[in-house]
């Protein structure tokens, strides 16, 4: 199981986890939820309390992945596969965005 913290513009908005490759699960957090002023991150994505699961990477966050050549480059930058849309998240959505939307590596102790 792997997790990020998807922020929008700075605030935490909630956490994504793949628990594997065919499960991905998005959580409001529940501060940002309360938050009247605080929009859904994505129309895909409305801000609800329940969880949204999928069989594969939600699209709003598959879309903020390089595609072709630049995805090859960076797989092979990073060290991963190209087809490990999480992991490519993870090592490139974390400063340089297009959008309101960044995504950090929770730490682990």
């Amino acid at each position: 199981m792997r997790a990020v913290e998807i922020f929008r513009n700075g605030t935490l908005a909630g956490i994504l986890t793949e628990e594997n490759r065919q499960l991905y699960v998005f959580r409001y957090d529940n501060n940002y939820f309360i938050d009247t002023n605080q929009p859904a991150i994505s129309l895909t994505l409305p801000k609800t309390q329940k969880e949204y699961s999928s069989e594969f990477l939600f699209p709003f966050f598959a879309n903020m992945l390089s595609e072709g050549v630049n995805r090859r480059l960076q797989s092979t930058s990073f060290r991963i596969d190209e087809e490990d849309s999480f992991g490519l998240l993870m090592a490139t959505a974390q400063y340089d965005t297009i959008g309101a939307v960044t995504v950090k590596l929770i730490a682990t102790e």
